[in-house]
């Protein structure tokens, strides 16, 4: 049940509104639907030594270092060029140092991808693969520690968007802290809807991008680090790009980015925090993809099909569902049936089940959900499968 006072978070917006996305709706962890108003704010073009520009770039750094709370005073934003996977890459690169050993908390596609940065930039981890569908504990997480004092540096995916699985890093951050080891978290899925509160879980850095769920559009994400680990990270870097502490240093001496930014995108992201915060910021944000989940496992369950992972570990973010089990059955056709309906859905990533995932943020609202769910039964009907 959505509280009361969230409520306003749920109300879909007016129908000439909606008329304006005419476009099928992305039900996947990212790129998202956007609201008309961040189309609208890429229409200008912007100089990007310009004042005017630079100033858009100091006020987004801070409305998103906000979007940590109080806490977030000890923290800096570096915004950095490219896809969440290039932020993801400059965390590590920047943070673990040459001679620091990480440990990354695997269960799913994105920590495989952390595995294999650290890898290519010759700092090999320990590893806990937890296969696809099971949380790191943090019993698990306290004896890895115990075990190797050589490790520095713990990584986790907070939403592990391959399952749609919610990995528990309040508890983990106290067992990493706990060992006097630092935590990354990889955010890029859960920033803006779930609460990372550093006063609650302390980390060193976290990771997000422009178009999850702060409804942007892809381009650029950004890194939160604490002040005094960013300071202390200079000559870490592996790469001249990826490298935060520099992107860090250069934006605080002149304004700018050092290298060509995604102005468009940076703007639109500007409009995307201006529909955030009328909504009501994170915990109104958080509620909407709550009551989007909701509506989508319930609708789903009516026409037989169940979600790949247990209640207790589903996140709001995507939901993971098995295929149905019909010989008729084609994901490719089954996709574009669905397409033709409206809705744009995500393949399965896991290696243990045949499923297919549908994302729960973006512009769209219960109903849409529900509406998913129908030209998911559509389609199945047209292609003679048969749902329990």
């Amino acid at each position: 049940m959505v509280p009361a006072a969230r409520a306003a978070a749920l109300t879909e917006p007016p129908i000439p509104k909606r008329a304006l996305m005419r476009d099928p709706l992305l039900l996947t962890p990212g790129p998202a639907t956007t609201d008309i108003a961040v189309k609208a704010a890429m229409l200008r073009d912007w100089g990007s030594w310009d004042d005017d520009f630079r100033a858009v770039t100091a006020e987004i750094r801070r409305r998103l270092r906000a979007i940590l709370g109080p806490a977030g005073t000890d923290y800096e934003c570096v915004p950095m060029q490219g896809s969440g996977s290039f932020v993801v890459e400059a965390m590590l690169g920047t943070l673990v140092p040459p001679d620091g050993k990480a440990l990354v908390l695997m269960n799913g596609a994105y920590g495989k991808r952390i595995t294999r940065t650290l890898q290519v930039m010759g700092r090999p981890p320990v590893v806990l693969d937890k296969g696809d569908y099971l949380p790191p504990t943090p019993a698990e997480v306290d004896t890895l520690l115990a075990a190797d004092p050589a490790i520095t540096h713990v990584v986790v995916v907070h939403c592990e968007t391959s399952s749609g699985i919610l990995n528990p890093v309040e508890a983990i951050a106290r067992v990493v802290a706990g060992h006097g080891r630092r935590l990354l978290i990889d955010a890029m899925s859960s920033f803006g809807a779930l609460d990372l509160d550093p006063a609650r879980i302390p980390f060193d850095a976290v990771v997000a991008s422009a178009n999850k769920c702060l409804e942007g559009v892809p381009g650029f994400g950004w890194a939160l680090v604490r002040r005094d680990v960013l300071e202390a990270a200079a000559g870490n870097a592996h790469s001249l790009s990826l490298d935060l502490a520099d992107q860090w240093r250069h934006m605080e001496a002149t304004g700018q980015w050092r290298f060509t930014p995604p102005t468009h995108v940076v703007v639109a992201l500007r409009a995307a925090l201006d529909a955030y915060e009328a909504e009501g910021g994170l915990p109104a944000r958080g509620a909407r993809y709550e009551a989007n989940r909701a509506a989508l496992v319930e609708a789903m369950a009516g026409i037989g099909i169940r979600p790949f992972l247990e209640p207790d570990v589903m996140s709001p973010i995507i939901v993971t569902f098995r295929c149905p089990d019909d010989p008729a059955f084609d994901f490719p056709a089954f996709y574009e049936a669905v397409k033709r309906r409206g809705f744009v859905l995500y393949p399965g990533k896991l290696t243990e089940a045949e499923t297919f995932r549908v994302g729960c943020i973006g512009q769209v609202w219960p109903a849409d959900m529900r509406a998913a769910v129908a030209a998911v039964a559509e389609a199945c009907a047209e292609m003679g499968v048969s749902l329990p």
